[in-house]
C-alpha cells in the first residue's frame, strides 16, 4: 500500500530503490524537495519520468530533506489530483505524503473524489490540535491518530517550525544507506502479494508468505484474513483490509455495509 521514501538533508536518492518501489505501487508518483524558502513538488503517472525529474532536482537542491512517493490506490480514483504529496490546509509551504490506510475519519464520502491522504491534508491535519509540529506532544498526538501501521512524512519551510522534515512512525519503516523507506518494496525482491500488503512475515493466521488474493485481500492458503488473523468471524473495525473497502463476495456491498447473515472467511 504505497512506497514512501524520505531523504534527510544532504542525501541523494537511490534510483534503483525508487524504481523497485514503483513495481507494485504504480498508481502515480510524486516528490517534494525543500529548496531554500520553498518546497518544490511534482507528480505524474510515468514512473521513469518522475524519477528522472526528482534525481535532477535533488542534485540541484541537496541541502535539506526530500521525499518520494509511489501510490497504491485504496481510496479515491487514480488521477493526478490524488498523487502525493499534498499541501496541508492548502498551504504550499508544508506538504505531506503517507503510506498506509488512514482511520475512517479520513475516508471519502461516496461522491468525494479525494483519497484518504488528500482528505487528511485538506481537512484533518490542518486542524489546530495537529499544527504545532514543533511540540513533541503534537507529534505524539499525530502518531496516536495514525495508529501503528501508517507512516507519514511532512516537509515544511514555514518559519514557525524549527525543522524542515518530520517523520512519523519511523520505527515502522527501514533505514538503508541513510535513506528511510516505509516498507521493503524498495528492494529488488520481486515481492509477492503478501509483502505488498504489509505482511512481510506472511499470513498472521497460518504463516504462509506470498499467498494473498489481490482481489479480496484474503489468504489463499488458509482462507483467513492475513492482516488481523480473523478466521470464521468478521474482521474487527481496525483491520486494514476492512478499511480498504473490499466488496463482499456475496452481495458486492462494501464490507462495513454488508448485511449478509452467514459469517465466513471470505465475508469478514
Amino acid at each position: 500500500m504505497c512506497m514512501l521514501t524520505y531523504l534527510p538533508a544532504g542525501i541523494q536518492p537511490d534510483t534503483t530503490a525508487l524504481t523497485n518501489g514503483t513495481v507494485h505501487n504504480n498508481d502515480g508518483h510524486g516528490f517534494a524537495i525543500v529548496a531554500g524558502d520553498r518546497v518544490i513538488t511534482s507528480r505524474g503517472m510515468n514512473a521513469a519520468a518522475v524519477i528522472d525529474e526528482f534525481v535532477a532536482l535533488r542534485g540541484l537542491h541537496p541541502e535539506q530533506p526530500a521525499l518520494f512517493h509511489s501510490r497504491f490506490a485504496t481510496h479515491g480514483p487514480i488521477t493526478d489530483t490524488n498523487i502525493h504529496p499534498f499541501p496541508i490546509g492548502g498551504d504550499p509551504r508544508t506538504v505531506l505524503a503517507h503510506n498506509g490506510i488512514l482511520p475512517r475519519q479520513a475516508h471519502p464520502a461516496k461522491r468525494d473524489p479525494r483519497s484518504d491522504t488528500r482528505i487528511a491534508a485538506d481537512d484533518i491535519l490542518s486542524a489546530g490540535r495537529f499544527v504545532s509540529l514543533e511540540r513533541p506532544a503534537t507529534r505524539r498526538r499525530i502518531e496516536t491518530w495514525l495508529g501503528t501501521t501508517n507512516k507519514l512524512v511532512i516537509l515544511t519551510v514555514n518559519p514557525r517550525y524549527p525543522d524542515h522534515g518530520y517523520l512519523f512512525n519511523e520505527q515502522a519503516g527501514y533505514w538503508d544507506n541513510q535513506i528511510w523507506y516505509s516498507n521493503r518494496d524498495y528492494l529488488d525482491l520481486h515481492p509477492g502479494q503478501t509483502e505488498w500488503w504489509g505482511q512481510d512475515d506472511g499470513c498472521l493466521y497460518c504463516g504462509v508468505a506470498d499467498a494473498v488474493d489481490p482481489d479480496t485481500g484474503m489468504c489463499l492458503a488458509c482462507g483467513a484474513c492475513p492482516l488481523c488473523a480473523t478466521d470464521q468471524h468478521p474482521c474487527p473495525t481496525w483491520c486494514p483490509r476492512l478499511l480498504a473497502r473490499f466488496p463482499c463476495d456475496g452481495c458486492e456491498e462494501e464490507l462495513d455495509d454488508c448485511v449478509c447473515v452467514v459469517p465466513s472467511a471470505l465475508h469478514a
